[in-house]
Protein backbone atom coordinates (compact mmCIF):
# COMPACT_ATOMS: atom_id res chain seq x y z
CA UNK A 1 0.00 0.00 0.00
CA UNK A 2 3.20 2.30 0.62
CA UNK A 3 4.14 1.58 -2.28
CA UNK A 4 1.60 2.28 -4.26
CA UNK A 5 0.85 5.39 -2.71
CA UNK A 6 3.94 6.53 -3.72
CA UNK A 7 3.67 5.73 -7.24
CA UNK A 8 0.90 7.80 -7.23
CA UNK A 9 2.41 10.64 -5.96
CA UNK A 10 5.27 10.23 -8.70
CA UNK A 11 2.84 10.15 -10.98
CA UNK A 12 0.74 12.81 -9.94
CA UNK A 13 4.12 15.12 -9.74
CA UNK A 14 4.85 14.21 -12.88
CA UNK A 15 1.37 14.94 -14.79
CA UNK A 16 1.37 18.41 -12.69
CA UNK A 17 4.51 19.48 -14.05
CA UNK A 18 3.56 18.30 -17.62
CA UNK A 19 0.13 20.08 -17.24
CA UNK A 20 1.59 23.36 -15.92
CA UNK A 21 4.87 23.49 -19.01
CA UNK A 22 1.69 22.67 -21.67
CA UNK A 23 -0.52 25.44 -20.12
CA UNK A 24 2.16 27.88 -20.19
CA UNK A 25 3.29 27.08 -23.73
CA UNK A 26 0.07 27.24 -25.23
CA UNK A 27 -0.77 30.55 -23.35
CA UNK A 28 2.99 31.45 -24.54
CA UNK A 29 1.44 30.81 -28.36
CA UNK A 30 -1.96 32.45 -27.90
CA UNK A 31 0.03 35.59 -26.94
CA UNK A 32 2.48 35.72 -30.09
CA UNK A 33 -0.02 35.15 -32.30
CA UNK A 34 -1.81 38.10 -30.97
CA UNK A 35 1.15 40.20 -30.41
CA UNK A 36 3.39 38.80 -32.95
CA UNK A 37 4.87 42.62 -33.93
CA UNK A 38 6.06 43.67 -30.77
CA UNK A 39 9.70 42.51 -30.77
CA UNK A 40 11.16 43.01 -27.79
CA UNK A 41 8.63 41.94 -25.87
CA UNK A 42 8.13 38.80 -27.80
CA UNK A 43 11.61 38.19 -26.70
CA UNK A 44 11.60 38.89 -23.46
CA UNK A 45 8.45 36.79 -22.81
CA UNK A 46 10.33 33.79 -24.48
CA UNK A 47 12.74 34.34 -21.94
CA UNK A 48 10.13 34.67 -19.05
CA UNK A 49 8.68 31.39 -20.43
CA UNK A 50 12.43 29.76 -20.48
CA UNK A 51 12.59 30.17 -16.71
CA UNK A 52 9.14 29.31 -15.85
CA UNK A 53 9.41 25.81 -18.06
CA UNK A 54 13.19 25.29 -16.45
CA UNK A 55 11.31 25.85 -13.17
CA UNK A 56 8.43 23.81 -13.31
CA UNK A 57 11.16 21.15 -15.07
CA UNK A 58 13.69 21.57 -12.00
CA UNK A 59 10.72 21.46 -9.23
CA UNK A 60 8.95 18.10 -10.59
CA UNK A 61 12.24 16.32 -10.80
CA UNK A 62 13.39 18.01 -7.16
CA UNK A 63 9.81 16.22 -5.83
CA UNK A 64 10.47 13.03 -7.91
CA UNK A 65 13.77 12.37 -6.62
CA UNK A 66 12.93 13.16 -2.81
CA UNK A 67 9.38 10.72 -3.22
CA UNK A 68 12.13 7.93 -4.47
CA UNK A 69 14.83 9.29 -1.90
CA UNK A 70 12.25 8.42 1.32
CA UNK A 71 11.08 4.88 -0.35
CA UNK A 72 14.99 4.27 -0.34
CA UNK A 73 15.41 5.19 3.11
CA UNK A 74 12.26 3.74 4.47
CA UNK A 75 13.39 -0.15 2.62
CA UNK A 76 16.98 0.36 4.49
CA UNK A 77 15.62 1.26 7.36
CA UNK A 78 12.71 -1.81 7.42
CA UNK A 79 15.96 -4.15 6.59
CA UNK A 80 18.64 -2.86 8.39
CA UNK A 81 15.68 -3.52 11.55
CA UNK A 82 15.11 -6.71 10.07
CA UNK A 83 18.55 -7.92 9.96
CA UNK A 84 19.33 -6.96 13.30
CA UNK A 85 16.17 -7.87 14.90
CA UNK A 86 15.93 -11.50 13.78
CA UNK A 87 20.03 -13.20 14.81
CA UNK A 88 18.96 -11.53 18.36
CA UNK A 89 15.80 -13.40 18.06
CA UNK A 90 17.37 -16.29 17.15
CA UNK A 91 20.58 -16.10 19.91
CA UNK A 92 18.11 -15.59 22.31
CA UNK A 93 15.91 -18.87 21.52
CA UNK A 94 18.88 -20.60 21.93
CA UNK A 95 19.86 -19.28 24.70
CA UNK A 96 16.73 -19.73 26.51
CA UNK A 97 16.64 -23.57 25.28
CA UNK A 98 19.93 -24.19 26.68
CA UNK A 99 19.04 -22.68 30.37
CA UNK A 100 15.98 -24.25 30.76
CA UNK A 101 16.41 -27.83 29.99
CA UNK A 102 19.35 -30.24 29.28
CA UNK A 103 20.34 -30.39 25.79
CA UNK A 104 22.56 -33.12 24.24
CA UNK A 105 25.53 -32.69 23.79
CA UNK A 106 25.50 -33.34 20.16
CA UNK A 107 22.15 -31.04 20.11
CA UNK A 108 24.30 -28.38 21.99
CA UNK A 109 26.91 -28.11 19.56
CA UNK A 110 24.79 -27.38 16.83
CA UNK A 111 22.88 -24.63 18.44
CA UNK A 112 26.39 -23.16 19.43
CA UNK A 113 27.04 -23.16 15.60
CA UNK A 114 23.46 -22.02 14.63
CA UNK A 115 24.30 -18.99 17.47
CA UNK A 116 27.78 -17.95 15.80
CA UNK A 117 26.44 -18.18 11.98
CA UNK A 118 23.71 -15.65 13.66
CA UNK A 119 25.81 -13.68 15.32
CA UNK A 120 28.11 -13.26 12.25
CA UNK A 121 25.33 -12.21 10.16
CA UNK A 122 24.48 -9.24 13.34
CA UNK A 123 28.07 -8.14 13.03
CA UNK A 124 28.17 -7.89 9.30
CA UNK A 125 25.24 -6.16 9.16
CA UNK A 126 26.88 -3.52 12.07
CA UNK A 127 29.81 -3.72 9.82
CA UNK A 128 28.04 -2.39 6.53
CA UNK A 129 26.34 0.32 8.05
CA UNK A 130 29.56 1.42 10.08
CA UNK A 131 31.56 1.20 7.18
CA UNK A 132 28.83 3.38 5.13
CA UNK A 133 28.91 5.96 8.05
CA UNK A 134 32.81 6.33 7.84
CA UNK A 135 32.96 6.62 3.75
CA UNK A 136 30.31 9.22 4.33
CA UNK A 137 32.52 11.28 6.53
CA UNK A 138 35.03 11.25 3.56
CA UNK A 139 37.65 9.33 6.55
CA UNK A 140 40.87 9.49 5.23
CA UNK A 141 42.55 6.29 4.24
CA UNK A 142 44.83 4.53 6.60
CA UNK A 143 47.64 3.58 4.13
CA UNK A 144 49.44 0.40 4.57
CA UNK A 145 51.50 -2.14 2.54
CA UNK A 146 49.89 -5.08 2.05
CA UNK A 147 49.33 -8.84 0.25
CA UNK A 148 46.01 -8.83 -1.61
CA UNK A 149 46.08 -12.52 -2.34
CA UNK A 150 46.71 -13.15 1.37
CA UNK A 151 43.74 -11.04 2.41
CA UNK A 152 41.36 -12.67 0.15
CA UNK A 153 42.46 -15.94 1.05
CA UNK A 154 41.91 -14.91 4.98
CA UNK A 155 38.25 -13.94 3.81
CA UNK A 156 37.71 -17.11 2.02
CA UNK A 157 38.56 -19.24 4.77
CA UNK A 158 36.21 -17.49 7.28
CA UNK A 159 33.24 -18.28 4.41
CA UNK A 160 33.97 -21.51 3.86
CA UNK A 161 33.60 -21.92 7.97
CA UNK A 162 30.34 -20.32 7.56
CA UNK A 163 29.19 -21.92 4.34
CA UNK A 164 30.80 -25.69 4.41
CA UNK A 165 30.80 -27.36 1.09
CA UNK A 166 29.02 -29.04 -0.44
CA UNK A 167 26.29 -26.01 -0.29
CA UNK A 168 28.44 -23.41 -1.55
CA UNK A 169 32.13 -24.20 -3.24
CA UNK A 170 34.73 -21.60 -3.20
CA UNK A 171 37.69 -21.61 -5.68
CA UNK A 172 40.42 -19.24 -5.30
CA UNK A 173 43.05 -18.79 -8.68
CA UNK A 174 45.34 -16.09 -7.20
CA UNK A 175 47.41 -14.04 -9.66
CA UNK A 176 51.70 -13.92 -8.27
CA UNK A 177 51.79 -12.33 -5.11
CA UNK A 178 50.05 -8.71 -5.40
CA UNK A 179 52.05 -6.22 -3.05
CA UNK A 180 49.71 -3.15 -2.91
CA UNK A 181 48.83 -0.28 -0.80
CA UNK A 182 45.90 1.41 0.37
CA UNK A 183 43.68 1.52 3.50
CA UNK A 184 43.67 -2.81 4.39
CA UNK A 185 40.25 -2.58 6.27
CA UNK A 186 38.40 -1.05 3.73
CA UNK A 187 40.06 -3.24 1.28
CA UNK A 188 38.79 -6.32 3.31
CA UNK A 189 35.17 -4.63 3.50
CA UNK A 190 35.12 -4.69 -0.10
CA UNK A 191 36.64 -8.31 -0.44
CA UNK A 192 34.02 -9.34 2.41
CA UNK A 193 31.12 -7.70 0.90
CA UNK A 194 31.61 -9.10 -2.52
CA UNK A 195 32.07 -12.46 -1.38
CA UNK A 196 28.85 -12.26 0.77
CA UNK A 197 27.26 -11.14 -2.03
CA UNK A 198 27.95 -14.25 -4.63
CA UNK A 199 27.20 -16.48 -1.92
CA UNK A 200 23.70 -14.74 -0.94
CA UNK A 201 22.58 -14.88 -4.44
CA UNK A 202 23.93 -18.71 -5.34
CA UNK A 203 21.08 -21.11 -5.33
CA UNK A 204 21.53 -24.21 -4.18
CA UNK A 205 24.95 -26.16 -4.30
CA UNK A 206 26.73 -23.49 -6.65
CA UNK A 207 30.28 -22.57 -7.35
CA UNK A 208 31.57 -18.96 -6.62
CA UNK A 209 35.02 -18.39 -8.44
CA UNK A 210 37.61 -16.37 -7.12
CA UNK A 211 40.54 -14.67 -9.38
CA UNK A 212 43.12 -11.94 -9.75
CA UNK A 213 45.55 -10.47 -11.84
CA UNK A 214 47.53 -7.45 -12.42
CA UNK A 215 46.63 -5.51 -15.31
CA UNK A 216 48.53 -3.13 -16.90
CA UNK A 217 51.66 -3.62 -14.26
CA UNK A 218 49.48 -0.42 -12.68
CA UNK A 219 45.91 -2.25 -11.12
CA UNK A 220 45.13 -5.05 -9.31
CA UNK A 221 42.06 -6.85 -10.56
CA UNK A 222 39.82 -8.83 -8.21
CA UNK A 223 36.70 -11.20 -10.35
CA UNK A 224 34.58 -12.74 -8.47
CA UNK A 225 31.89 -14.71 -10.50
CA UNK A 226 28.29 -16.20 -8.99
CA UNK A 227 26.05 -18.71 -10.36
CA UNK A 228 23.23 -16.93 -9.17
CA UNK A 229 20.20 -15.26 -11.17
CA UNK A 230 22.01 -12.69 -13.08
CA UNK A 231 21.74 -8.94 -13.83
CA UNK A 232 19.66 -7.43 -16.88
CA UNK A 233 21.55 -4.87 -18.74
CA UNK A 234 19.88 -2.11 -17.37
CA UNK A 235 20.50 -2.66 -13.88
CA UNK A 236 24.16 -2.81 -14.08
CA UNK A 237 24.96 0.19 -13.21
CA UNK A 238 21.85 1.21 -10.47
CA UNK A 239 23.04 -1.82 -7.82
CA UNK A 240 25.93 -0.02 -6.96
CA UNK A 241 24.30 2.77 -5.65
CA UNK A 242 22.96 3.16 -2.42
CA UNK A 243 19.74 1.13 -0.82
CA UNK A 244 19.37 -0.26 -4.08
CA UNK A 245 18.46 -3.70 -4.60
CA UNK A 246 17.86 -5.16 -7.88
CA UNK A 247 13.86 -6.09 -8.45
CA UNK A 248 13.10 -9.76 -8.76
CA UNK A 249 11.65 -13.04 -7.02
CA UNK A 250 14.94 -13.99 -5.63
CA UNK A 251 15.95 -10.41 -4.54
CA UNK A 252 12.34 -10.39 -2.73
CA UNK A 253 13.38 -13.53 -0.55
CA UNK A 254 17.22 -12.88 -0.58
CA UNK A 255 17.47 -10.27 2.64
CA UNK A 256 19.96 -7.30 2.56
CA UNK A 257 20.46 -3.38 3.58
CA UNK A 258 21.44 -2.39 -0.12
CA UNK A 259 24.65 -1.31 0.87
CA UNK A 260 27.60 -4.13 -0.17
CA UNK A 261 27.71 -3.24 -3.69
CA UNK A 262 27.57 0.71 -2.60
CA UNK A 263 30.72 -0.23 -0.14
CA UNK A 264 32.65 -1.68 -2.86
CA UNK A 265 32.63 0.80 -5.76
CA UNK A 266 33.12 3.91 -2.54
CA UNK A 267 35.87 2.05 -1.48
CA UNK A 268 37.42 0.97 -5.25
CA UNK A 269 36.57 5.07 -5.59
CA UNK A 270 38.46 6.31 -2.70
CA UNK A 271 41.31 4.11 -3.43
CA UNK A 272 41.91 5.60 -7.01
CA UNK A 273 40.40 2.36 -8.67
CA UNK A 274 36.76 1.45 -9.92
CA UNK A 275 34.05 -1.24 -9.57
CA UNK A 276 31.61 -2.58 -12.04
CA UNK A 277 29.46 -5.66 -13.26
CA UNK A 278 29.11 -8.01 -15.76
CA UNK A 279 26.58 -10.31 -16.90
CA UNK A 280 24.70 -11.84 -19.80
CA UNK A 281 21.41 -11.11 -18.65
CA UNK A 282 19.37 -13.00 -16.30
CA UNK A 283 19.44 -16.89 -15.57
CA UNK A 284 23.32 -16.81 -16.30
CA UNK A 285 25.24 -15.73 -13.20
CA UNK A 286 27.02 -12.42 -12.52
CA UNK A 287 30.93 -11.18 -12.61
CA UNK A 288 31.59 -8.51 -10.01
CA UNK A 289 35.33 -6.63 -11.29
CA UNK A 290 37.21 -4.72 -8.58
CA UNK A 291 40.41 -2.77 -9.79
CA UNK A 292 42.94 -1.23 -7.10
CA UNK A 293 45.77 1.13 -8.52
CA UNK A 294 48.95 -0.86 -6.92
CA UNK A 295 50.47 2.15 -5.78
CA UNK A 296 46.81 4.56 -4.10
Amino acid sequence: MIVTGRRKSIAFFIALGAGLVSITVLLYVGWVLLSWRTGILLFLGLVLLAIIISGVVLNTIFLVREIRRNEQHDAFINAVSHELKTPVAAIRLYLETLQQRPVEQAKRQEFYRIMMAENDRLLSTIEQVLHTGRLGASRKLNLSSFDLNAMISECLDRFRTMHPEPAITLSFAPAEPIAMRGDADEVRAAVSNLLENAIKYSVGPAQVDVATKVVDGKFAQLRVSDQGPGIAKGELKQIFKRFYRAPGTLATRVKGTGLGLFIVRSVAQRHGGKAWAESAGPGSGSTFVVEFPLKS
